[in-house]
């Protein structure tokens, strides 16, 4: 039995035997990745459009999308089942995997660790479901789609990786931890998770000043972009480096408590 994955954290691809097979094309790319990303479930013909052209499809829309799906059932078969139901499309890659869909299972079984106290577990498990992606996740497909469904894949993503960085910070990894979250940081200037995060990894490494300075810049950040203040979870970091008794400063490798209370998930504490 031969062995098929489609990938969509990248670039859109399909291997079998880990042999590459070609999909052409950004809108035939967008078609496959659609319907991988519909979970089984039936995606309109409208639907396919907007997330090919836009509000603005051509005339041959019709046409043009019969074209994708027989060119990818070619191309897939006999891998996946692709149907007409009703106005739409559904597609049944049972028995493939798909990097998106074991992305989520490891992480999930990532946090469940965490949350148990098995931080090395779950910092092993999480560090192997971020390495499933292969760079930007959709990076070959239309901007309609991208627009659409990568911020759900990005976040997905960032919060495995705030869920690993606590796992390692439990670990007493907070050195190797620092360039890291520095850049983090740089790139998700408002998520205090993180921000957080670098806090306790620069207090951990006896370096308060820097700490200090970190919850400096996202006060500012917070208050000229979205003109409010920290969150708990950071105002707790932050009050927790002033007083000096912030748990866990220079554990060893495999003793460090778990870091303190984390932001909400949208960031805002």
């Amino acid at each position: 039995m031969r062995h098929v994955e489609f990938g969509i954290l990248g670039p859109v691809e399909v291997r079998v035997d880990g042999r590459l097979l070609p999909v052409d094309g950004a809108k035939q790319r967008t078609v496959l990745a659609a319907l991988l990303l519909s979970g089984g479930r039936v995606v309109s013909d409208d639907r396919l459009s907007e997330l090919l052209w836009g509000r603005h499809p051509p005339v041959t829309m019709t046409a043009q999308l019969y074209t994708h799906i027989s060119r990818l059932r070619k191309r897939c078969a006999p891998w996946l089942r692709l149907v007409r139901r009703g106005p739409g499309y559904a597609m049944d890659h049972s028995g493939a995997r798909l990097d998106w869909e074991e992305f989520q299972r490891l992480a999930e079984q990532g946090r469940g660790e965490l949350a148990e106290g098995r931080y090395a577990d779950a910092a092993e498990r999480l560090h192997t479901a971020l390495a499933l992606w292969r760079g930007p996740a959709l990076s070959d497909v239309t901007g309609f789609l991208a627009e659409t469904e990568l911020p759900r894949l990005e976040e997905a993503r960032i919060s495995a990786v705030e869920h690993r960085v606590e796992a390692e910070l439990a670990l007493g990894r907070h050195a190797g931890s620092v360039p890291e979250l520095t850049r983090l940081v740089a790139e998700h200037p408002l998520r205090e998770g993180l921000r957080g995060q670098l806090m306790t990894a620069l207090y951990r490494c006896d370096r308060r000043a820097d700490a200090l300075a970190v919850y400096e810049r996202g006060r500012r950040v917070l208050r000229e972009e979205l003109g409010m203040d920290p969150g708990a979870g950071l105002r707790h970091v932050h009050h927790g480096v002033l007083r000096g008794d912030l748990p866990g400063s220079g554990p060893g490798p495999g003793h460090g408590p778990r870091p303190g209370p984390r932001s909400r998930p949208d960031g805002t504490g």
